[in-house]
């Protein structure tokens, strides 16, 4: 089908700000105005393109459109650094990221290109090359090395992680140790469902990987300040917890036990000579900060 641009920025514009009363605000139109484009591209797509409700979500197809929008603004942008001629707008990207990327050393690559804007879903470097399989995102920092097709993709380094632990929860939980009984009973941080960073931890180091009592905590900083606490021990990456284990605030659960995970930078193929800028500010500032 010829896809009408004004009713693509209808439907970004609703899945972005998440109701369609935000979107016309956003757009300068009215809220019918947004109602009829929307009602007009998925007549034409033949199939709904928005789920309704408080927030509003896309459906899959929705998404796909959505995420379309985006890479010809890419382009578009791209285009107006090389034409004197032809006035710059900021283009929007969608990019999958791991949370503790993003905690870490991720925004300062994105404020090295200013002419973007950034529109960020976070969800975990195993799972994070999934969205761009599924055409969501123009590029992902994913553990996912293999190129996903009609991509690129760019060692980064590797981010070392410690199981760590304030000294306080060390003597209470593991007077005698760390080992795969003491541990079954001391409680641990997970980030959420898909994290299985001390699963993996406890089966390479302990030779088992019990299930001990845990806070779910969805923030990587909440996950350093927990560990300061005595609330649990949890997989932190080192460059955010260095100074408090210099400084003994933070301890190993076990000496020389680093988990390292590689990451890779994968971005649509398509975009390459429009994405060049980021992808240098990507792999620029992912060498001072990785291993």
């Amino acid at each position: 089908m010829q896809l009408d641009y004004a009713q693509l920025a209808a439907l970004a514009a609703i899945l972005r700000t998440g109701s369609f009363e935000a979107a016309a605000g956003e757009l300068g139109i009215t809220q019918s105005a947004v109602s009829q484009r929307l009602k007009s591209l998925e007549d034409r797509a033949g199939t709904p393109l928005v789920r309704r409700g408080q927030p509003c979500h896309g459906t899959e197809t929705g998404r796909r459109l959505a995420a379309h929008l985006d890479q010809v603004g890419m382009l578009e942008t791209a285009l107006a650094r090389d034409v004197a001629a032809l006035t710059p707008r900021s283009a929007r990207l969608r990019i999958a990221v791991n949370a503790d990327s993003l905690a870490t050393w991720f925004l300062p690559a994105l404020a090295q290109v200013p002419d973007l804007l950034f529109d960020l879903v976070v969800d975990d470097q195993d799972f994070s090359a999934d969205w761009l399989r599924r055409g969501e995102v123009v590029a992902a920092v994913t553990a996912f090395e293999a190129p996903i097709a009609g991509c690129d993709s760019t060692p980064l380094g590797t981010l070392d992680y410690v199981a760590s632990a304030s000294p306080a929860f060390m003597a209470r939980y593991f007077p005698d140790g760390v080992t795969a009984k003491a541990i079954a009973h001391a409680p641990m941080l997970v980030f959420d469902p898909k994290d299985r960073l001390q699963q993996i931890w406890m089966r390479e180091n302990l030779g088992s990987a019990p299930t001990p009592p845990s806070h779910r905590l969805p923030s990587s900083q909440g996950f350093v300040d927990a560990c300061l606490l005595g609330l649990g021990w949890g997989m932190n990456p080192l460059v955010s917890i260095k100074s408090h284990l210099e400084a003994g605030t933070l301890v190993p659960l076990l000496p020389d036990a680093l988990y390292t995970t590689p990451l890779f930078w994968q971005a649509t193929r398509l975009l390459r000579p429009a994405l060049a800028p980021l992808t240098t500010a990507i792999r620029k500032t992912a060498r001072a900060a990785l291993r």
